[in-house]
């Protein structure tokens, strides 16, 4: 490949304590968190909104906000759950509900909203359609940021640097080790999330075609060639609105979400495969014959790509355990959902015992260590959301948006910390850490015991 030397000298644009790479659900926590403690910030988002998978993606629902008995996402996460029920962006089937153990169903514009209102109140410096492309790094302490934006391209200094791209991209760019799917490279295939109308919700729940029957219909649409994969994961239609679902329909193999290419060809695909989807839900289950598509998603639901490698890495024993660390800074229970990277009948099968074994009972959950949030190699940079340092398990379930709520506002509490402390990642004080989130609400009922053995 043929290759040019580029060399430009740009504007320092913003100089401040904290930047933040990403304004989905990780890096938004940590952007107001930070905020909030006097921190100078700046954030930016390549998309038009805040929120990532749960807004531009389409995907209207936090996966386990809490285990049944304690909100484990609780901080940042509570302060969006109850605005969020205040503004009546709650699904129809939510409201007046406690929050679910499993699915916490919401408006994706309320959302938006949300967002937009706790950024803004807290102080914090962000601007949308701005990428972030690449950094300067000297001996493991990252200097400044370059972005792209309609003005140009713009340099940003800071103290601290939060990598919430969910993708690992500062990190990467910064020189960090990470690994990313399976020992073949093979990862969980993304969606493109889709909203309907006219979907009759009362005849879907009467009958029984609600989310958790639709996939036992697939068989006959298969033998009646409906669809050109034989994608047996059918993880569902959600009611968003009185008549209006939200698809969590469809996967598409072999998709690499760190490559332009790949996306692309996979949203292509994923705009064709909606078709196919259709005509299932209109002929083969009940409540569904005249639902309309009213639009894909603007990005696509990616689940899997780089993992960055950190000071510990999560792994699957941990959540086994139960696990519990010195340094833990929230502690979760979404299951192992780690969807097959192909459409085979065995995978299938077996990522259903995955997701039955790799379970919790209601109030179990397992503890995520500050450690996972520090990237070898560099000082000044934390990672947080679905990159964080663990294995593939422990992706497949820290990798929703409640998990995310809670690295997010760790990273951003320890990038303020250290910021006014003038120190690196690994100098903050676990203890004031740990003391600092439970002021704002964090879930960490293990401040005081002994770790797991």
């Amino acid at each position: 490949m043929a290759q040019i030397e580029f060399v430009r000298s740009l504007p320092v644009k913003y100089d401040v304590d904290v930047f933040v790479a990403g304004g989905g659900p990780s890096g938004l926590a940590a952007a107001v968190t930070a905020a909030r403690q006097g921190a100078r910030v700046f954030l930016a988002e390549g998309q038009a909104c805040f929120g990532g998978m749960g807004t531009s993606a389409g995907l209207p629902m936090f996966c386990a906000p809490t285990d049944g008995v304690h909100v484990t996402s609780a901080g940042f996460g509570t302060d969006v759950y109850e605005r969020l029920i205040a503004a009546g962006g709650t699904a129809p089937e939510t409201r007046g509900k406690p929050l679910g153990t499993y699915n916490f169903f919401f408006n994706c514009e309320a959302l938006k909203r949300v967002y937009d209102q706790l950024a803004q109140a807290s102080g914090m410096g962000f601007s949308f359609h701005t990428q972030f492309l690449d950094v300067a790094v000297e001996e493991g302490i990252v200097t400044h940021v370059i972005c792209s934006a309609k003005s140009g391209l713009f340099a940003v200094r800071a103290r601290l640097f939060v990598d919430a791209t969910g993708d690992g991209d500062l990190c990467a760019r910064a020189g960090a080790s990470f690994e990313k799917g399976d020992a073949h490279g093979a990862m969980q295939p993304p969606t493109l999330l889709s909203l309907w109308c006219d979907i009759d919700w009362e005849k879907v729940n009467r009958d029984g075609y609600g989310v958790w029957q639709q996939e036992k219909h697939l068989p006959r649409a298969f033998q009646d060639k409906v669809f050109t994969v034989e994608d047996r994961h059918l993880p569902g239609m959600v009611p968003v609105g009185p008549h209006a679902g939200g698809g969590n329909i469809g996967h598409l193999f072999g998709t690499d979400g760190t490559d332009e290419v790949s996306l692309t060809q996979a949203l292509l695909r994923g705009r064709q495969l909606v078709l196919e989807y259709q005509r299932f839900y209109r002929e083969y289950l009940s409540g569904y014959e005249q639902m309309q598509l009213l639009g894909t998603g603007a990005l696509l639901g990616v689940r899997e790509t780089r993992r960055i490698t950190g000071d510990y890495i999560l792994n699957v024993a941990d959540f086994k355990r139960r696990a519990v660390f010195p340094d833990e800074i929230g502690r979760f229970s979404y299951p192992v959902d780690l969807h097959a990277t192909r459409p085979d009948s065995k995978l299938f099968a077996a990522f259903q015992q995955e997701m039955h074994d790799l379970s919790y009972k209601p109030g179990e959950n397992y503890g995520i260590p500050y450690r996972c949030l520090t990237p070898v190699g560099l000082d000044n940079v934390l990672v947080a959301g679905r990159c964080i340092s663990c294995d593939r398990y422990i992706q497949g379930s820290v990798r929703v948006m409640p998990g995310c709520f809670i690295t997010g506002q760790a990273a951003g509490m320890a990038a303020a910390l250290a910021a006014d402390q003038g120190g690196t990642t690994r100098q903050v004080k676990v203890p004031e850490l740990q003391a600092c989130l439970a002021t704002m609400g964090a879930f960490l009922p293990n401040r005081d015991r002994p770790c797991s053995p």
